[in-house]
Parts: C-alpha cells; sequence; structure tokens
C-alpha cells in the first residue's frame, strides 16, 4: 500500500482497459435495435477503425515495453505484460460481438434490398459475372509475391488487405499429388487500395454486392497458371505506428518527420487479423514471418469493417439512415450582417456542430480579402482535405499581409497530410512555425489584427476543437469569439511564445500548459474545497474527453472526501474509479456517446456562488497538460456563461444515450425515470428555437449616425 492511500491502485483503472470499455460504448450504439440499419453500420466501423488506431499505437507501445522486460506497474498496478493479455482477452471478445452485430444488421438490410452475397451462396450466373469481371477490371493490377523466394523480402503495408495461398503444381494426370508435397508454397497477394471494397452484381432493382476479397480468392488460380490453388486466406498486419521524434535534437523537423512517418512501414507487427478458421499452414507461416503470439492473432469473419463506411455514404435507402440536422446560424449571430461588427459590439459563443463552422470560415476568408487586415495568426492541429481554412491563409499571405501559421506535424496520423499543407503555406509567402522543440501545440488559437478608425483592433477565437470545417459538422465542441483587450493582449503573447521563443508571461485571463494550467486546474479544485460548507457544497462539473493524469484524480477524490459534488461527463477514458466509500462517493461519471463525437471541454467551479466557467483545448490527460501546449481560458459574459451550464446540466439529465460509470469499471445506461432527455437531440432543438423565433421577432430600427472621427 502506497504511503498516499489517494494513490492506492484500488482507486484506478487501467486506462487501456478504459479505452476499451470506450469503444464498447461505440459497439453498444451499433447493437442498439434502436437505430435505423445504416446508422447501427457507422457505429460498427467506427469500432473498427478505433480498435486499428489503438493497436498502432497503445498496443504497440506496451509491446515495446514488454519486449524490453519493463515491469514498472501503472496507476492501476499492472505491467506492460499483464495489460497486454487483459486487452487480448477483451477485444477477441468485442471482434466476436462485432461479427455478431454486423451478421444481424446485414440480414436485416437484405430484405430491404441491400444484399451481400458470401461466396459460398453464389449463383452460377454471379460466379461468371466476377470472373468475367476479374479478369478484365482486377488481375490487371494485381501482383502475385512469392514471398519465401524473394531477397530481400517485400514490405507488407500495415493495415492492407493481402490474400495468402497454399499454391502447388497442377497433379500429374496419372494420380493425386501428396498435399504435404515440397512442392507446395506460400504466395502473398496485395490488394489494391484504391478497389472499392464492393463489387456490385447484376440486379435489377436492389443493391447486390460481393466481397472484394472473395471475388480475388475465387479466382486466384488465373494467376498461376499450371498451380492449383490449394487454401487461402486474407489477412492485414497492424504495426508499430507510434512516431517518437525528440524535435529538439533535429534540425529539420519537417525533413525528420517525413523520414518518420514513411519509417511506419518498416516497423513491428504487433496484430494480425486473418479470416475465421483459416488453413493452419498460412496462420502458423504468417505468425512465424511476423514474430507474433497467438494473443496476437485475431481471427475475423470481416476484416477491416470500417469498409462498411462504403455502404453508408452510398446514395439512397435513406430511411435507413437517421434525418440530417443541418448546422443552424449561430444565436449570438442571428441579424448579423457584419461580422467585425458584431464580435466587437459582443463576445460571440459558437455551440458546433448545432450551430455552423462557417462564421470562423468567413471571418478568415473576409480578413485574407479586406485591406484593413493587416495580420494573421493561427494554429493549424487536423485540418480537412481541401481545408477553405489553408486556402485563406494563402491568399492573405498573396495579398501581402502578415500571416503566420503553426502547423503542428506531430498530430498523429495527420502528419501525411499537415506537412503538404505547410509546404503550400510556406510557397504562399505564409510563415510556418512547426512549434516547440519538445511539444506538442494542441491550443486552438486564431488572432486577426485589423485597422478601423484609425485604431487597432485585434479579435481572437479560441475553441476547444479543431479548425476542421468537416469535424465542425460530427464534433461537439464550442468556441469563442472575442475583441476584449486582455484575451487579445494574453493571445498575441501565446503567438510570440510560439514564434519567438520568448519568455512566458503573466497571464491576464488564459493559462497555458505545460507551464501553469494544470496548476490553475488543481487550485480551482483547491477552492472548491475552502468555500466549500456544509449548508452550500462546492459543485464542479466538468465536461471532457478523458480523465488519466493521477494529480487531477488526486485533488478530486480530496474534493469529495471534503463534501465537495463533482459531476463528470467524461466520454473516453476515465481511469478515475468513482462511488468509492470515503473516497469517491461524491464523484459520479456518465459518459454519451450520441451521433455526433463529444469532444468539447467545459470546466465549472461554484465557487461559493460567484460561479467561473471555462473552455479549454486540454483534455485532463498526462499528455495534455505538461506535454502539449494547451490553452485553458474562462467565459466572462454572464449569457455565455449561463448557456454553458446548461449545456453540463443538460448533458448529466440525458437519459437516453448516456452511460453511469460504476466502481468496477463498467457502464450501464442511465434509468429512464421522467421525460427522457437526449442532449444532442435537445441542443439541435433549442438551435432551431433560436433561429425560428428570430425569424418572428419585430425589426429593430436603429438610426443612422454620422461615421466616426
Amino acid at each position: 500500500m502506497p504511503k498516499d492511500p489517494l494513490k492506492s491502485p484500488q482507486l484506478y483503472i487501467n486506462r487501456e482497459l478504459s479505452w476499451l470499455e470506450f469503444n464498447q460504448r461505440v459497439l453498444d450504439e451499433g447493437l442498439s435495435d434502436e437505430l435505423p440499419l445504416l446508422e447501427r453500420l457507422k457505429f460498427f466501423a467506427i469500432v473498427s477503425s478505433n480498435l486499428d488506431e489503438f493497436f498502432l499505437v497503445r498496443v504497440a507501445g506496451l509491446m515495446r515495453r514488454r519486449a524490453a522486460k519493463v515491469r514498472r506497474r501503472d496507476v492501476s498496478g499492472m505491467t506492460p505484460a499483464e495489460q497486454i493479455d487483459a486487452i487480448s482477452l477483451r477485444v477477441h471478445k468485442m471482434y466476436a460481438q462485432l461479427a455478431e452485430g454486423i451478421r444481424g444488421v446485414l440480414e436485416k438490410l437484405a430484405r430491404h434490398g441491400l444484399v451481400i452475397w458470401q461466396r459460398n451462396n453464389w449463383t452460377e450466373e454471379h460466379r461468371q459475372f466476377l470472373k468475367s469481371y476479374f479478369t478484365r477490371e482486377i488481375m490487371p493490377i494485381l501482383t502475385p509475391l512469392a514471398i519465401e523466394e524473394l531477397d530481400p523480402r517485400p514490405l507488407l503495408p500495415g493495415l492492407q488487405m493481402h490474400l495468402a495461398a497454399v499454391i502447388a503444381p497442377c497433379p500429374p494426370p496419372d494420380g493425386p499429388q501428396p498435399r504435404d508435397d515440397p512442392a507446395e508454397k506460400i504466395v502473398v497477394v496485395p490488394i489494391p487500395t484504391q478497389l472499392s471494397r464492393f463489387i456490385a452484381l447484376p440486379s435489377e432493382n436492389n443493391l447486390h454486392l460481393a466481397w472484394l476479397e472473395e471475388v480475388i480468392a475465387a479466382n486466384l488460380s488465373a494467376l498461376f497458371p499450371g498451380c492449383e490453388v490449394l487454401s487461402s486466406a486474407a489477412f492485414r498486419i497492424a504495426r508499430d505506428a507510434d512516431v517518437e521524434l525528440h524535435d529538439d535534437e533535429v534540425e529539420n523537423l519537417l525533413s525528420e518527420m517525413e523520414k518518420a512517418v514513411f519509417a511506419r512501414r518498416r516497423r513491428a507487427a504487433v496484430r494480425l487479423s486473418i479470416t475465421s478458421r483459416p488453413d493452419p499452414r498460412l496462420k502458423q507461416w504468417l505468425m512465424r514471418w511476423l514474430n507474433l503470439g497467438e494473443e496476437s492473432v485475431y481471427e475475423l469473419d470481416i476484416l477491416n469493417a470500417a469498409a462498411l463506411m462504403e455502404l453508408v455514404n452510398r446514395g439512397g435507402f435513406d430511411d435507413l439512415k437517421l434525418d440530417d440536422w443541418p448546422p443552424q446560424q449561430p444565436r449570438d449571430l442571428i441579424g448579423e450582417d457584419d461580422l467585425w461588427q458584431a464580435v466587437q459590439d459582443h463576445d460571440v459563443m459558437l455551440f458546433h456542430p448545432y450551430e455552423s463552422f462557417d462564421p470562423v470560415v468567413r471571418l478568415l476568408e473576409q480578413a485574407a480579402e479586406d485591406p484593413q487586415v493587416l495580420a494573421i495568426k493561427q494554429t493549424l492541429y487536423r485540418t480537412s482535405g481541401d481545408s477553405p481554412i489553408v486556402r485563406a491563409l494563402g491568399r492573405a499571405a498573396q495579398n501581402g499581409k502578415e500571416v503566420t501559421a503553426l502547423v503542428e506535424l506531430k498530430a498523429r496520423f495527420d502528419e501525411a497530410r499537415n506537412i503538404n499543407w505547410a509546404r503550400r503555406l510556406e510557397d504562399a509567402g505564409v510563415h510556418v512555425i512547426y512549434g516547440i522543440a519538445g511539444y506538442k501545440t494542441h491550443a486552438k488559437a486564431l488572432l486577426i489584427v485589423r485597422r478601423q478608425d484609425q485604431h487597432i483592433h485585434r479579435y481572437v477565437h479560441l475553441s476547444t476543437g479543431n479548425y476542421n470545417d468537416r469535424t465542425a459538422k460530427l464534433y461537439s465542441d464550442v468556441g469563442l469569439l472575442t475583441c476584449d483587450r486582455d484575451f487579445a493582449t494574453d493571445v498575441a503573447a501565446f503567438f510570440n511564445l510560439l514564434t519567438a521563443s520568448s519568455e512566458s508571461v503573466g497571464w491576464s485571463k488564459l493559462a497555458i500548459a505545460p507551464t501553469g494550467l494544470k496548476q490553475r486546474f488543481l487550485d480551482l479544485i483547491d477552492r472548491e474545497v475552502q468555500v466549500s460548507t456544509p449548508d452550500r457544497p462546492g459543485l464542479i462539473m466538468a465536461k471532457t474527453n478523458s480523465l488519466q493524469d493521477p494529480e487531477i484524480c488526486r485533488a478530486l477524490f480530496r474534493a469529495s472526501k471534503a463534501g465537495v459534488k463533482i459531476m463528470l461527463n467524461v466520454r473516453g477514458i476515465c481511469c478515475l474509479r468513482p462511488g468509492i466509500p470515503g473516497v469517491s462517493e461524491n464523484i459520479e461519471v456518465r459518459s454519451i456517446i450520441d451521433r455526433f463525437l463529444e469532444h468539447s471541454r467545459i470546466f465549472y467551479f461554484r465557487n461559493g456562488g460567484h460561479e467561473e466557467v471555462y473552455l479549454s483545448s486540454a483534455d485532463w490527460m498526462q499528455r495534455n497538460l505538461s506535454r502539449r501546449l494547451e490553452i485553458l481560458f474562462p467565459v466572462i459574459d454572464p449569457n455565455l456563461r449561463r448557456r454553458l451550464i446548461n449545456i453540463l446540466e443538460t448533458c448529466f439529465a440525458d437519459n437516453v444515450k448516456a452511460r453511469r460509470l460504476f466502481p468496477d469499471g463498467s457502464y450501464e445506461l442511465v434509468s429512464r425515470n421522467g421525460p427522457k432527455i437526449r442532449a444532442q437531440q435537445k441542443f439541435y432543438q433549442e438551435a432551431l428555437t433560436a433561429v425560428r423565433e428570430a425569424s418572428h421577432a419585430e425589426p429593430q430600427f436603429r438610426p443612422l449616425t454620422s461615421p466616426k472621427e
């Protein structure tokens, strides 16, 4: 038992197992009969994609530590080896549930005319059509590899689908060839990534499809004239993809990051996925070749279920999808034609995706063309494939404005895209910065400097989410537009910190990680303890993606022991065990999984009646608070504060999509007592109501006055 009882492993949930419980909640949405069939497939696809990334990064790190014989236990008391074993058991169970769920949905889709034919059910007409299609469209781009005979052995890219086959010379006419003949060999056929995972079969009215890998497997013999294909199996390899780059030790970060991303292709394998019930010869050969144990092998009915998203995104079958919820005009900008003037008049809150992200894009596009705009500074962590944000920054630079963009090259799995954006921006004349050595820049900040009325005005946008016009339609985030001088001064100092390696300043409004943001959170939690009384106990409400930082957990434990009520809405990882008598009985943790990804970070402190609300780019994770550049900022406007408090209260009132965390680490749907409250639906209805009421409001008559001198 540790000297500090609040460090006891019994109080904590293992981070990796907690993340798997999050993915289970995503899977549970797909298993729910309350959702339309194609929406269920969407959640199944997300589960598969999530597991891929989990193995590429988290499991890869554990396997490296196990190989190095690291036995250090995590906060929950588990060694790397113990975690790998526990993960294997949990994920095998999850994949079995996923397969059963997909089978059930595909059976129901068939009744609606969307049929995926399994190879053993193909008709003779199907076989003839697919043979012709294979010969014409697929075979010319396939490249079979006799891997054992090639030196050096070719590299098989991670996550790409492949077919492995056992082939042998056709038996002589006078008798069968023994099955263990040494002439047998194993070959691998990479399945090109540019091909659709589904091939359409002839059908007059319905949509009939075949799996690409089954079509190739059925026609493999065409690739090996004179040989017999004895067996085949599709497989995918997951490789260690965690780029470890000590950027304080390299001279050219852009070049080194490009090398690191390319090097992922040669990293060690961490998982083998293979079709169910494969030929043992193929399975054992792949295990030996990849140096993987049985716990790292997953036999699956459907490899890479993320491809099901192709079906979701196909046209038609709209009755099997949810109705669209198009983003509405932001409440604080209804009736405002001049963005510059609106932000000068009052702080503007943007609540995505219920409210449109368009004002942020529009502000940048106007700034790019506005002759009064002198400078633009912005952080870019993740952007869309054809980002209007990046295009606007490039045009602004070409129009002679001073434009600075911090492009975070180490945004995991977006490195290649960000490298491309960095080069494009540099070509356009933008000053591109790659952050501060040793840290990821995860803060979301925009500063526009504009001359008007003979004075310099600074416009600031801060947010909990990325400058990504696409994910802004899928992720729930909150942004703030303001001209507040203290905010502007702090944000300008923050950019100077990034671009000039200047010393950290005394901040007026902002708290910055890694220098003071964690301590600010700890002070706020401790202050809640100090002002809490039996008659008016303290209250902390927080909405975050993850809670893992041990110091934050212990501070919350201390607050709970002191009688402070703590209401946490944590979408994903939560390492804190709530409801433990004498320690965390005043802590309740809930998680919402719904049509939009909960991504905002909102923090409320009752503060003895002097309520304070903060927004942040940072989760309560050790990496965010200690190894990243993050921003925490207060919401000053009382009306916006009240809106944010209502958001927190509504999330905690959700009894449709919310699940509650129990001390054993399990989650259960919140019991439906009273009227049904679904937070995301309520938020969208409120956005619709605000626009509807504004359209019926009495017109406002404002007299024109002479221009200011």
